[in-house]
């Protein structure tokens, strides 16, 4: 059999329904346990983040974007980054985030505001 019809082989023995299926099963409590930890910590940060949106008036058909750019820094800092590793990072996301269109200030107001993080220094 030649390598291009072992690899299909192996890809659809597990992809295939069953197996997923099994895998899912297998994993779906602690799945579960984990999402019932981890929402509330999203709700509050969400919701942090609104607060900061209306008091920047931005308007309401922009918030996803912002709270996209919010759960970025949050899996930041869930992931343990701190300092100036962090500091490197958030300053990429922003320069992302700014090149989509989204006003420089009030990311920062997030950054500061909703998850403490000091501007860069000189």
């Amino acid at each position: 059999m030649s390598n291009l019809l072992k690899r299909i082989a192996r890809w659809s023995a597990k992809t295939s329904p069953e197996r997923i299926k099994a895998i899912l099963e297998e994993l779906r409590s602690t799945m579960v346990a984990n999402m019932q930890a981890t929402f509330p910590e999203i709700v509050a940060l969400e919701t942090q983040v609104k607060q900061v949106l209306d008091g920047e008036s931005v308007a309401t058909i922009n918030y996803p974007f912002y709270l996209n750019f919010a759960r970025e820094l949050w899996r930041l800092q869930r992931q343990g980054i701190s300092g100036d590793s962090l500091m490197r990072e958030v300053n990429v996301l922003m320069q992302k985030w700014v090149a989509r269109g989204l006003a420089q200030p009030v990311l920062e107001a997030i950054r500061e505001q909703v998850f403490t993080i000091s501007p860069p220094g000189p």
